[in-house]
């Protein structure tokens, strides 16, 4: 829709309307949502369609596969099936960099340094481009952008974009906040609350962008897909194997733990990630002892089924007002494509989740990332 038909429909200025034409607003959507809200009129602030559907239970005795430690055999059988996969240009990373990186404040994550010198961006990088090296091959590189860090990591990939890992950018959507009466949204300027709505909307990017559909004509047939803070989920081709040798379409990297986030549930009798938020009431969120990291291993299928996720119910306080956006989540592909969850490590040398969520969590993480990185060859400055 063009941005003259927005501002009309909806009363707002310009600049926002140009915003949300640019990066696929959906008028239909938003205004079912809207409507949706409008119905509930405040009776249920926890939002009834974020409930999980279906019958939920704990997992069952092998539910979680553990990824072999290093040095087993069958951690090698793994890592050469995914190498001869990365080699073959089967498998390409996706980097979830959009969101609005509020608690960072307001700035792009991806450019925020992990460590002294090495952005987060610039750390993935420096590991795709040494797997690239390792086995003469090229991995293609994807940054979900949000309309906030779109036009900064653009710049960033045009820079850093080499012949081995070369990058595009598939940006996800945008829409606005709503008050909880159903009103569009105004800060204290006047000006229309725009947000991203949540990493749920990476198989849309891929697929808008086109980007996906052109991997898989170039012979692509899986995705590595992790957030873009979480600089320990680097490409390991044993869990690339891990994915193939468990023959089934997508593969969830959880471990041990309790989550305040989400975590692998049974639902119906199938294996799920579900958020805590979407749990029953009286359920435990700690009973399945995993969280999930959101990293994960998908055919492209998975990405290409256009399988219809939930927009959930979110409440969130804006310069200290309360005000609801409607996100997607992408752990809820699993609800949809069976799925496997890898029990990985959190820390150590075989770590893989260390996520970072604002500065504070970065100071205090920086220490484990710096020997998870280093010991992964990444050159860490002294």
């Amino acid at each position: 829709m063009l941005a003259s038909d927005l501002a009309d429909r909806y009363g707002i200025d310009a600049s926002a309307a140009e915003t949300l034409a640019a990066y696929g607003f959906e008028p239909d959507v938003f205004d079912r949502l809207r409507a949706r809200l409008i119905a509930a009129d405040g009776s249920d602030t926890a939002g009834p369609a974020n409930r999980v559907r279906g019958s939920i239970e704990p997992l069952r005795h092998g539910d979680l596969v553990p990824l072999p430690p290093p040095g087993a055999a069958e951690r090698e059988q793994f890592a050469r099936a995914g190498r001869e996969a990365i080699a073959g240009g089967q498998v390409g990373v996706l980097l979830l960099a959009g969101g609005m990186a509020t608690r960072f404040g307001g700035g792009v994550k991806a450019l925020a340094e992990a460590l002294p010198g090495l952005t987060f961006a610039a750390a993935k990088l420096a590991d795709l481009r040494r797997v690239a090296g390792e086995l003469g091959c090229t991995v293609p590189l994807w940054l979900m952008t949000s309309f906030q860090s779109d036009g900064v990591l653009r710049d960033w990939a045009a820079a850093a974009a080499t012949p081995d890992v070369p990058i595009d950018i598939a940006p996800q959507g945008v829409s606005m906040r709503l008050t909880p009466s159903g009103d569009v949204f105004r800060g204290a300027d006047g000006a229309v609350s725009l947000h991203a709505p949540g990493h749920g909307d990476a198989p849309w990017a891929m697929q808008r962008s086109g980007h996906l559909s052109r991997f898989a004509d170039g012979g692509g047939r899986f995705l590595f897909v992790t957030n873009v803070d979480n600089a320990a989920a680097t490409l390991d081709p044993a869990v690339i194997g891990a994915h193939l040798a468990g023959a089934r379409p997508l593969t969830c990297e959880v471990v041990e733990g309790d989550a305040s986030g989400g975590s692998p549930w049974r639902v119906d009798g199938r294996l799920q990630i579900v958020e805590s938020f979407r749990l029953p009431p009286g359920v435990d969120p700690a009973a399945p002892g995993a969280v999930n990291t959101n990293s994960l291993v998908a055919d492209l299928e998975v990405f290409a089924a256009g399988w219809p996720l939930t927009w959930f119910e979110v409440h969130k306080q804006v310069d200290g007002v309360e005000v609801v956006q409607f996100e997607r989540l992408i752990g809820e592909l699993s609800a949809f494509a069976d799925a496997a969850m890898l029990l990985v490590e959190r820390d150590g040398p075989d770590g893989r989740f260390q996520p970072v969520k604002d500065p504070a969590e970065l100071e205090a993480r920086r220490p484990e990332i710096a020997r998870i990185l280093s010991g992964r060859g990444i050159e860490i400055a002294s």
